[in-house]
């Protein structure tokens, strides 16, 4: 049951990683200002957001079945709540896909812009209407930052980062009008056991279809360097999580909250450069001819930061 002004906040892709954390943070907010519908495909997954939830689960925590990909299963879930009422949308369901392009079918590219895209515009679409009405509500999605930044081997993942980034830009603008926020949560590498999980499987393919050359710059090249990147820039699902929860706190949020800050230059690199040469140079550089000073440099890095700076987070204000 949700209590007198108590937010409703519905959250996508709960199972584990950043919603999970998202989910379990709210949930366990001192003040009990928000009762947490945390989603996911199939509820046999819910042990470890059970048992992060502790005490909040049936309290200030309830769980629902929700496919972003199902245009039924979400009108399902948004009329399985009180009214169809919902505060705070929080899209966090995303999958990845990594890999030569020549070796992914079309089937593949598919699924991800399914989730990745798609599955936002499904949940919007649903909560969106009785926000507008109420003239009062939170929409937020958790992007990337190859929304803004397209990164190798990363082409179709990063387009539809790059389409939900283009998507909801055009339709805050809208909502706007009807006192209805849209605010995008930009994360670089994140530990999770998804991204661990996809560069071991990505590892022991074979890419068919593609030729030996780009098959050896994808596993000699740019793996090692994904790897080094993850360790030494890497933030964990909590600093998204802790990012989130401030923009929700917010009293004007802004639209775009990249949640790693040692990533600043580099879109701003992009946008320093109307022609976009300047940053596919440099990353063309970067990756084929500076490799191993890369390796050292960010190694540098990490040890350097300690960590201060992949915590801290652009105010949301």
């Amino acid at each position: 049951m949700v209590s007198p002004g108590q937010k409703v906040v519905l959250i996508t892709g709960c199972s584990s990683g950043i919603g999970l954390r998202i989910a379990v943070m709210l949930a366990k907010d001192e003040k009990k200002r928000y009762h947490v519908i945390a989603t996911m495909r199939d509820l046999k997954r819910k042990d470890k957001l059970v048992e992060a939830a502790g005490d909040t689960y049936g309290k200030t925590l309830s769980l629902a079945v929700l496919d972003v990909c199902s245009d039924e299963s979400v009108k399902q879930c948004i009329n399985g709540i009180e009214n169809r009422h919902v505060d705070i949308l929080i899209n966090n369901a995303g999958i990845g896909l990594v890999g030569p392009l020549e070796s992914i079918s079309i089937e593949e590219m598919k699924k991800v812009f399914e989730t990745n895209f798609f599955g936002v515009v499904r949940m919007i679409k649903e909560v969106m209407p009785d926000m507008k009405k109420r003239k009062d509500g939170r929409i937020i999605v958790v992007s990337s930052v190859m929304g803004l930044q397209g990164v190798v081997f990363n082409d179709v993942y990063s387009a539809s980062k790059f389409a939900m980034e283009g998507f909801c830009e055009s339709l805050a603008v809208q909502l706007l009008k009807f006192n209805v926020i849209v605010s995008m949560i930009e994360p670089g590498p994140v530990h999770t056991e998804f991204e661990v999980k996809m560069i071991q499987e990505v590892k022991q393919r074979d890419f068919p279809g593609a030729d030996a050359e780009t098959v050896r710059l994808f596993k000699e090249v740019y793996l090692p360097s994904s790897v080094d990147i993850f360790e030494a820039l890497g933030q964990t699902p909590d600093d998204i999580a802790r990012c989130t929860k401030k923009v929700i706190e917010a009293s004007s949020p802004r639209f775009r909250n990249l949640t790693n800050a040692l990533y600043t230059p580099i879109v701003a690199m992009k946008y320093a450069d109307e022609t976009g040469t300047m940053s596919v140079h440099a990353f063309y550089h970067l990756l084929f001819n500076l490799g191993p000073l890369m390796h050292v440099s960010v190694m540098a890095m990490k040890y350097l930061t300690c960590g201060c700076l992949r915590r801290r987070t652009i105010s949301p204000n």
